[in-house]
């Protein structure tokens, strides 16, 4: 890895770093304001003890990228709000179990004696019982402390700016610098969160004021790290109208998005990047004006959205889409950029040609002895009942891969067929064979430039992205991919590139 690789990522620090501080900060501290308070209770009322712990008990075991997942229908929204519900939610558990079995767990002739001395029970409860379980409930904190800082790192699909952007992105792009940045951003926050909680809580217990002021200077530095990127951004803010562009998790995107946030800023935009969001979430943002452009596919509207079976075509797809759009969500479909990203199955082609397969109604009748993988919706998405029903595909095993793991899985043997993508860089690489779809089960999939209902408002954003449309080729496309995911450039320098051949 290059010193430019390491500087470009260290570049981002500031702004990933300081939405994850206060990100994981806000939601510890709502977390503590909520199972405090709620710990007492069920102490005071011990019925609801089994209830209340069953409920963060069941919160616990949902997945984090589930969970927070599920907060953007139930907001309605995508951003810092689903990500701070979640991270609260998933923060109650360590604090309310600790608060309670702490609490309880104090001597009965300790409580005996301060009843004995005519305490009441809420004094017992403050001035014994809560001092003498504190340790233990500092050791809930700290644990959720931990949990956040590493689940806040899941905020990015659903929209919210976080060390996570580093790891997914570079997940996706192969790019080590930002997983590594990433992951020890993560756990540096980690240990300085809870070794503050530590000093703290020892400040407390012995009464040291000078280890009190120490701790609450160290969350009061650890705030203004935080805030320092939004305030520096709030005063340099001069005016400019501001565009946000949504990007999905694969590299095309990362590319594509960068590509139009660079002629939006050339037309005095001030650009805002939502990055690795995932295909419904990123639709719905900007059918809610939560994002104002993004590059989406013919195919995936055509079956995702619209839950339409048949393949009539390319031009007929894109004709009933741009209506589609318009009278439902109101969202302009500016134009297809010129290539098709189409999902097709592949394999290595060696191993197609030892078995004569050429197409997918070859390879059906191999598939019970084969494996497939895919990337972590295909399985979930109608394109794959279509195409399974239409060949009566099935396979011995399907395993479900990060995109960017699929290519060296069916290189490396570790499955036999994949769901590629047609641009990708890779296929050629790789030397896999695309699987012709005779019998037309996948619709198309042209690359299309979507924008939300308010930003089909504006001529200067409109104007920024028209010369982009039909400009693209597939081998365009193909080699921004390879530049990005075998070459090991950034997706901004490919950006740029692509952006400086279409001009000529």
């Amino acid at each position: 890895m290059s010193a430019d690789a390491w500087t470009s990522q260290l570049a981002l620090l500031p702004d990933y770093g300081g939405s994850h501080v206060l990100l994981t900060l806000g939601a510890l501290c709502l977390g503590i304001a909520l199972s405090l308070p709620t710990a007492l209770l069920v102490v005071r009322v011990r019925p609801l003890a089994t209830p209340v712990l069953a409920v963060a008990s069941v919160i616990q075991t949902i997945p984090g990228l589930a969970l927070l997942a599920l907060m953007v229908p139930l907001l309605g929204r995508i951003g810092v709000a689903p990500a701070l519900l979640a991270l609260v939610l998933y923060s109650a558990l360590p604090i309310l179990r600790n608060t309670v079995t702490g609490v309880l767990s104090v001597d009965a002739n300790v409580l005996e004696a301060a009843r004995g001395i005519g305490m009441t029970e809420t004094q017992t409860l403050l001035r014994v019982q809560l001092p003498l379980a504190m340790p233990v409930i500092v050791a809930g904190v700290r644990t959720a402390a931990v949990w956040t800082v590493g689940m806040a790192t899941l905020s990015t699909p659903v929209g919210a700016t976080s060390l996570g952007n580093y790891i997914f992105s570079g997940l996706q792009t192969q790019n080590m610098a930002a997983v590594l940045v990433g992951c020890g951003a993560a756990a540096g926050l980690a240990i300085v969160l809870d070794a503050g909680i530590r000093l703290a809580e020892v400040a407390l217990r012995r009464r040291h004021p000078l280890l009190g002021g120490l701790a609450a200077l160290g969350l009061v530095a650890l705030l203004l790290l935080g805030a320092a990127p939004s305030l520096i951004a709030l005063r340099a803010d001069d005016g400019r109208p501001v565009a946000r562009i949504g990007a999905k998790t694969f590299t095309e995107q990362y590319i594509l998005a960068e590509l139009m946030a660079l002629r939006l800023r050339e037309a005095g935009f001030r650009v805002e990047n939502r990055d690795s969001l995932g295909s419904t979430v990123i639709f719905d943002a900007l059918v809610s004006d939560e994002i104002d452009a993004y590059v989406d596919y013919s195919g995936t509207i055509w079956a995702n959205h619209m839950k339409r079976k048949d393949a009539p075509g390319a031009e007929r797809v894109l004709a009933e889409l741009e209506k589609w759009l318009d009278e439902e969500h109101g969202v302009l479909l500016l134009g297809a950029l010129g290539f098709e990203n189409a999902y097709a199955l592949a394999m290595r082609r060696d191993h197609a040609n030892s078995l004569g397969v050429r197409d997918i109604d070859e390879l059906a009748a191999h598939a019970r002895k084969l494996s497939m993988g895919a990337d972590y919706e295909f399985f979930a998405r109608p394109e794959w009942t279509a195409l399974r029903d239409a060949y009566s595909l099935r396979f011995r095993e399907q395993r479900s891969f990060d995109s960017a793991l699929m290519y060296s899985a069916v290189a490396d043997g570790h499955v036999d067929v994949i769901s590629a993508f047609s641009t990708d860089g890779r296929i050629a690489a790789f030397d896999l064979v695309v699987l012709d779809d005779p019998r037309e089960a996948l619709p198309p999939y042209d690359a299309v430039v979507l924008v939300s209902p308010r930003a089909r408002k504006s001529p200067e954003l409109l104007a920024a992205l028209e010369p982009l449309v039909q400009k693209i080729t597939n081998e365009d496309m193909r080699g921004a991919n390879k530049r990005v995911d075998l070459d090991g450039e950034s997706t901004s320098t490919v950006a740029e590139t692509l952006s400086a051949g279409l001009r000529r």
